[in-house]
């Protein structure tokens, strides 16, 4: 039990340590690489439109999202809202994603989202669960929307 009490201010610095990470980082994550010492080799990641696990294809994702957002965008942002740890092994991030398409009309992108990040016992993330306000057709629609 005394191993137990010894590892919770461990255990609390590194959840600390990673809540301050994604504050940092999330906010840039279209123009700027994250670090990945705060997760496992092995996190699982699911949003509406993707699933898989491994550190490879986390990192690819990000590299995915800021290839296609300097490619297909004119202005693009990831408005952090709000990241707090609301149970012992989760924190919670609440965000929105704006944008201009580079197309003649100037379509706006909009949507809102939450991202729950679940912590092994060391304190790391294991698995992020990202999940949006509306459907992903609805999102696909605003591309042809008029800005």
């Amino acid at each position: 039990m005394s191993e137990c009490v010894e590892r919770a201010p461990d255990y609390q610095a590194r959840v600390e340590q990673a809540i301050a990470t994604l504050k940092a980082e999330l906010p840039s994550l279209f123009k700027v690489d994250l670090t990945y010492d705060i997760y496992t080799k092995d996190i699982f990641f699911q949003d509406p439109v993707n699933t898989f696990s491994s550190k490879f294809n986390y990192r690819i994702i990000f590299w995915t999202l800021r290839f296609h957002g300097q490619l297909f965008f004119s202005e693009i942002y990831f408005d952090l809202h709000d990241v707090k740890q609301t149970a012992k092994d989760i924190i919670l991030a609440n965000w929105t994603v704006r944008g201009t398409l580079r197309v003649p009309w100037k379509a706006k992108i909009f949507f809102n989202g939450y991202s729950t990040y679940k912590l092994t016992a060391e304190g790391l993330i294991f698995e992020h669960i990202d999940t949006w306000d509306r459907k992903p057709s609805e999102i696909l629609k605003q591309f042809f929307q008029k800005g």
